[in-house]
């Protein structure tokens, strides 16, 4: 039987969640419109056309939603701040209102003794800013490193946990690559700019906030997952070898100082001399107090020539016969334990904050319940992984739990539920899951 005080007295325990996501309110109170606005509003982007407004009505009902976090135990609470709801145009002229808001929410926080750990981007760039080119134009740069600045002045003095930005590769390739996510470009002729601009970004972000913030304890995020060949074939290998590239590598590299990982795939290198971006090396590194890591999957690939540029196909969970989420995710604690190690081996890596974990089921309120006991089955193999993980030496300070409640899950919109708490998304009424009842025991534990 695990319990929360295997994992020491200064362990963080915590949920985490987005603004697009949860807020709603997306043209009201001086907001201006993010590339999700945009994307959600185009028939046949998101499942069933589901719209992003009002999602869970935080803006409204967040000092009810942080008592929850409170009464479920956690002492950590992880949101974001919408760019577009501070400067409607990503630049220039601030909507006091937005900046007000974000006061409010933390003020909430810390006066109900939950400490708030703020995310400068988690993927909603306002949309006047995509108008000129997005993150891949090279004008995001200077727009990024004022957004951050204006919160580090406005929330330094209460804020003292920043997270620069959410799943780096989680947006530059579903969002610039693949088109699945906002703002639904393609290609690689736009993916490689928003990488390299991504790349300084996280840096840029750091240092500003460690010139502005006082003891600020900074980080940023990546999604990670195992990359497994399909056979032992060394067409499957130098697959996996490439997808490990592109979603476990990408980013992280560049921040400690050892540039893009070229070395192990030519496209990569090709990348690097067109956009020289050796020359930027240095404006890319940045000491961050701490790494967040977000595991919600291992992917099994095999060699696939006629996939474009990385000639790799994933093995679905299902068709290899691996129990998987409601969403065909395999569950796979072995699996989480293998890629945080796999970044903790970086030698320049201080400090992992599991910063997302969770699962996504067909959840039902049945006479006022939710019996998720797969979900809680899921939280009892991945935290069991992680102690094991802290008892072997692994400097892991914290976990966060995706996600407090159901949400617009992305292009997923509204019909995949992640949350500890059911939300009816008509009347915005919150039920606590067995699985947050689960967490409010063991937090005691």
């Amino acid at each position: 039987m695990i319990n929360a005080s295997d994992f020491g007295r200064d362990f963080l325990w915590g949920v985490a969640t987005a603004a697009a996501q949860i807020e709603g309110t997306a043209s009201q109170y001086g907001k201006g419109p993010s590339i999700w606005d945009t994307f959600t509003a185009k028939n046949g982007k998101i499942k069933k056309n589901h719209k992003l407004d009002p999602a869970c009505d935080f803006y409204h009902r967040y000092t009810e939603d942080v008592a929850l976090v409170k009464l479920l135990g956690f002492k950590v609470f992880r949101f974001s701040i919408a760019w577009s709801r501070i400067l409607p145009q990503g630049r220039g002229e601030v909507n006091q209102e937005g900046v007000r808001f974000y006061h409010n929410l933390i003020d909430e926080c810390l006066t109900q003794g939950i400490t708030p750990y703020v995310t400068l981007y988690h993927w909603d760039l306002p949309q006047a800013l995509e108008d000129e080119g997005g993150w891949t134009s090279f004008s995001i740069n200077a727009a990024f490193n004022a957004f951050v600045s204006i919160c580090a002045l406005e929330y330094g003095d209460k804020v003292k946990n920043w997270i620069v930005l959410n799943e780096p590769f989680g947006y530059t390739s579903l969002g610039y690559m693949l088109g699945v996510h906002a703002p639904g470009k393609t290609g690689l002729s736009n993916f490689f700019p928003a990488v390299l601009h991504t790349a300084l970004a996280q840096a840029e972000g750091g240092k500003i906030l460690r010139a502005e913030v006082a003891k600020a304890n900074i980080g940023t995020t990546y999604s990670c997952s195992e990359i497994l060949p399909y056979t032992q074939s060394d067409s499957d290998i130098l697959a996996a070898k490439r997808i490990d590239c592109l979603m476990n590598r990408l980013f992280v590299e560049p921040t400690l100082g050892l540039g893009f990982p070229t070395a192990d795939w030519d496209v990569l290198e090709k990348f690097q001399i067109e956009y020289g971006t050796w020359r930027l090396q240095d404006r890319m590194k940045f000491d961050f107090d701490f790494i967040g890591l977000q595991n919600y999957f291992p992917l099994t690939v095999k060699y696939n020539a006629f996939i474009p540029v990385v000639q790799a196909w994933e093995v679905k969970a299902k068709s290899r016969k691996k129990p998987h989420t409601a969403m065909g995710w395999e569950i796979n604690a072995d699996s989480f334990y293998n890629i945080v190690k796999q970044f903790a081996a970086y030698p320049n890596i201080k400090n992992i904050i599991i910063t997302e974990n969770g699962a996504a089921y067909h959840d039902k309120l049945i006479d006022g319940k939710i019996e998720d006991t797969e979900r809680i089955e899921y939280f009892k193999l991945y935290l069991n992984a992680l102690l094991k993980l802290k008892i072997e030496g692994v400097n892991i300070t914290g976990y966060m739990a995706w996600t407090l409640m159901d949400n617009f899950e992305w292009a997923e919109g509204f019909t995949a539920r992640f949350g500890l708490i059911y939300n009816d998304f008509k009347t915005q009424e919150r039920t606590i899951k067995d699985s947050g009842y689960w967490w409010k025991e063991f937090l005691k534990s």
